[in-house]
């Protein structure tokens, strides 16, 4: 079949108006990184809880925590923090908590910080979600989220390690991977609570999400295929709006990770180029990545396009063409991701288009499926105009994600 034409020329901001659609009630609606006040229908005066989190809905231990409040649907309300790699910290949280760490929560009035203490506090004072954390099996198994999150630092974060070191550190993590596995097989269901999902499937969901992630990108590792125990585990979780409320994507956590972690070193081959490629691209890993079943493209193309044009004059302004060149090329895009058409941009803007793309953060920006349609609508949009890519994302921090110029 010949290519589909391009379309004429992009369409107008007042045209692309016309298709964002009706957004989610982020008080009572589904699970929202953008919320900053949950209720689940119940009154403000019934709040108890200020959960204190990362703006970019990305730190694992916070993840942890929201999870927790969003599965027991107990009203909280949301004060949202830079984490240094992003950013300066806000003075207002230093007062607050000098350490800076996150995440912190105030319950009746008493402030609280490190994710363990904190679910604690909130088993005791709203009780468990399935098996209490406390219990013997559950210290068990929180204490092999550990062995497998050391096992996975051990093969991600060992720079210069010789091929036989690689696999040695490789065959200790499928070993643990395993073991989780195997208690996952102990249940009657996809979960390690038998009454799931359970506190116990929360401690896991992190790093394991990370997990995923960035051992398909740097190191050729796909690991729901290697462990399909694992991989039901995430599919189950994928059909829960809860879950995807706060769930990332391949591209964000494999360019988040390195400077949180000290750096990610990749074990070179094809198939670890071929992964890696894929994600930067912004193709994902299809149902590697996700398997969200019921996602409604519709729904999915207006939310990512409301989503843009929401902070269209700070990207205009901060994309490397500047506000004036970048204009066109960037409706170009949004024309192809309402019409499925792909729309020629102006000459020499691919890398301005790619340096978006690259910075799209999930799920602060948006959920997983709309990242991902919106970061292949302007790769191909980019594609149109050649090969130029903008400066490699940066591996010591992640300044240019700083939060603030989108805040004001």
């Amino acid at each position: 079949m010949p290519p589909t034409p391009a379309t004429p020329e992009a369409q107008s901001w007042e045209q692309l108006s016309q298709y964002i659609g009706q957004e989610p009630d982020r008080i009572n609606g589904p699970t929202s990184s953008q919320a900053v006040l949950r209720l689940f229908g119940h009154s403000e005066s019934d709040v108890r809880v200020t959960l204190y989190r990362d703006h970019h809905a990305w730190c694992p231990y916070c993840q942890k925590v929201w999870l927790w409040l969003e599965f027991q649907r107990i009203p909280y309300r949301i004060r949202k923090v830079t984490m240094r790699c992003y950013g300066s910290k806000e003075p207002w949280f230093l007062q607050l908590v000098p350490s800076g760490m996150l995440p912190a929560l105030e319950l009746d009035g008493q402030l609280i910080t490190e994710s363990d203490v904190i679910l604690l506090s909130l088993e005791q004072a709203f009780g468990p979600l399935g098996l209490p954390l406390m219990d013997p099996r559950a210290l068990e198994l929180r204490q092999l989220e550990r062995l497998l999150f050391r096992a996975w630092c051990l093969w991600l974060c060992s720079p210069g390690l010789r091929p036989r070191q690689q696999q040695q550190a490789r065959d200790q993590f499928q070993r643990t991977a395993q073991r989780m596995e195997q208690a996952l097989e102990q249940t009657p269901g996809p979960w390690l609570d038998d009454q799931g999902p359970g506190g116990v499937d929360l401690v896991f969901v992190p790093y394991v999400e990370r997990m995923n992630a960035s051992l398909a990108y740097y190191k050729g590792y796909r690991l729901r295929r290697e462990h399909p125990a694992i991989d039901r585990w995430f599919a189950a979780l994928e059909q829960l709006e809860t879950y995807r409320g706060t769930q990332s994507d391949m591209h964000t956590h494999a360019h988040d990770l390195p400077p949180q972690m000290g750096g990610c070193w990749p074990d070179v081959s094809e198939s670890q180029q071929s992964l890696a490629e894929a994600i930067d691209r912004g193709d994902g890993l299809g149902q590697d990545e996700t398997s969200w079943t019921d996602d409604d493209p519709k729904r999915t193309t207006a939310l990512a396009l409301g989503r843009v044009m929401r902070h269209r004059d700070q990207l205009l302004a901060l994309n490397p063409l500047g506000s004036e060149r970048f204009d066109q090329p960037l409706r170009a895009a949004l024309t192809q991701l309402i019409t499925g058409r792909p729309c020629r941009p102006t000459s020499g803007s691919a890398a301005g288009l790619r340096y978006l793309r690259d910075r799209i953060s999930v799920p602060r920006d948006m959920p997983l499926p709309a990242a991902r349609l919106l970061r292949q609508c302007l790769e191909a949009t980019a594609a149109l105009d050649g090969p130029a890519a903008p400066r490699p994302l940066p591996i010591r921090d992640r300044y240019d994600q700083d939060p603030q110029a989108f805040l004001r």
